[in-house]
């Protein structure tokens, strides 16, 4: 019988390998006899060579994790799956009525908000959207919000598992081996199954499920783009989820209208603020990204993680993350980063909660019902935003939102409506953490610089002032 030939008593898994291997299998099968794999669980997953349509399936979802690159976050399986739990519990087809009403509530919002700040509106289009839209449109800042991360901890999973995986470096240069095989037939590359490629892609792969599970489930609890205070898109646009929206007026005493114009308010108000305070995009991002970027990996917890799992499980290594087993510390410099977000986000929801409820106090007799509502939301959080928090480190919420919009408050009550919006004119204006505590000091204090400056301005003109009281050019 030639070295190729079946067996009579040959394994389903061995039959399996022979049919992908042709005359190359036996020596295949020695060297997986050789490495100790699971016999059990080969001959499991045999059955897949019974079902050519299934066994090309999973060819193709095993040459897209190998030929994924090297990016921190699989941006393809993040895709599929936030898709995929997105349309979980239905995902209605928006109709023309949703886009006549979004864009009404969005209309009339920016109309009640001019006579509560003095920031114009965001313009741009005005949308209704779907669970599955406003995954495809948001998904990659969620994949570059946790691209730091997992940059390092990949690099840290790559160490741990080399003490776990069998004959890592035989494998990376055995280059007439099984690995270089299974690399030509599924079209991965020469280096698909070095070792640290293997391990780089599988952390891709478990960031891009954690990815793409957080951001599907947002997708069924946001009410338009900004509800978690970080601006997810550079275009001007503003956003409503029809389907969350009723999801969320069911039940209340409230009418519908009213929730979803109360609900406008608060999507426009965040759209001036992001469109017309230049600096704040990059300041809230730029904050994330040093705090990510700035973690460092408990390796000690990390292999104890490992060591408990199968670490070529995907799904179990998605679970441990899930369950903040890693152990991320915070540095005293991503302390301080981390408060500096916290009061920056709380500043933002603050604003637009202020703001919001002035604008809608003449309009909707249940503003402060569901002012109150909306505040308790956001300092519960949710599902998703419990699975960013494991999974970056941080939590995108206000902690101290109700303070903020007391300061807001005291402002306007204190310098009026120009002298509150003007804070935001530079980062170096805003009040602190400290300053929550203090409305009546920060307000103070504003306005004796404010009184400072223009007395400079004064002094100014009069130095340009011609002496028949005309102001003379200035010569650049």
């Amino acid at each position: 019988m030639a070295p190729s030939d079946p067996s009579p008593d040959e394994a389903p898994w061995e039959k399996l390998l022979r049919s992908v291997f042709g005359s190359d299998a036996a020596e295949a099968i020695e060297e997986l006899k050789a490495r100790g794999m699971d016999v059990e669980a080969l001959n499991a997953a045999a059955g897949i060579a019974d079902n050519p349509a299934l066994m090309d399936q999973v060819l193709s979802q095993v040459r897209s994790l190998l030929g994924a690159g090297n990016a921190p976050v699989n941006s393809d399986v993040a895709h599929d799956i936030a898709r995929q739990v997105a349309a979980g519990e239905g995902d209605p087809s928006i109709t023309r009525s949703d886009v006549r009403a979004v864009s009404e509530a969005l209309s009339v919002a920016d109309l009640w908000l001019d006579s509560a700040t003095e920031l114009p509106p965001a313009g741009g289009l005005r949308l209704a959207w779907s669970r599955s839209e406003w995954v495809e449109r948001t998904l990659p800042a969620w994949n570059a919000l946790a691209a730091p991360i997992a940059e390092n901890l990949v690099a840290a999973l790559t160490g741990v598992l080399r003490e776990h995986l069998p004959d890592l470096d035989a494998m990376a240069s055995d280059s007439d081996g099984i690995e270089s095989r299974l690399a030509g037939i599924l079209g991965a590359g020469d280096n698909a199954f070095d070792p640290t490629t293997i391990v780089t892609r599988l952390g891709s792969a478990v960031f891009g499920m954690q990815v793409g599970q957080a951001a599907g489930t947002l997708s069924r609890d946001v009410f338009g783009l900004t509800d978690i205070g970080v601006p997810l898109l550079e275009e001007r646009v503003s956003v409503l989820l029809p389907t969350n929206v009723a999801a969320f007026a069911e039940g209340l005493d409230t009418p519908a209208d009213e929730v979803r114009l109360f609900l406008a308010l608060r999507e426009a108000a965040h759209a001036r603020l992001f469109t017309h305070v230049g600096w704040l995009r990059g300041h809230l991002l730029g904050l994330v990204d040093a705090y990510a970027r700035g973690i460092t990996i408990d390796t000690d917890a990390l292999e104890s993680a490992i060591s408990q799992i199968d670490p070529t499980d995907p799904a179990a290594m998605q679970a441990a993350l899930s369950s903040g087993v890693f152990g991320i510390a915070a540095t005293e410099d991503q302390k301080a980063t981390l408060a500096r977000l916290e009061t920056s986000l709380a500043l933002v929801e603050g604003w637009v909660d202020e703001v919001t409820t002035t604008a809608a106090l003449p309009h909707l007799p249940h503003t402060m019902a569901l002012r109150e509502m909306i505040r308790r939301r956001r300092a519960a959080g949710g599902p998703a935003e419990q699975t960013f928090a494991s999974l970056v480190g941080l939590e995108l919420r206000p902690r101290r939102s109700r303070e903020a919009a007391a300061l807001w408050s005291a402002i306007g009550s204190g310098l009026g409506t120009e002298g509150r919006d003007r804070v935001w004119d530079h980062p170096d204006l805003l009040p602190v953490a400290l300053d929550l505590d203090d409305p009546a000091g920060f307000v103070r204090r504003r306005s004796e610089t404010t009184e400072e400056q223009a007395d400079v301005d004064r002094a100014i003109a009069e130095l340009l002032a011609d002496d028949d009281g005309t102001d003379r050019p200035v010569e650049g």
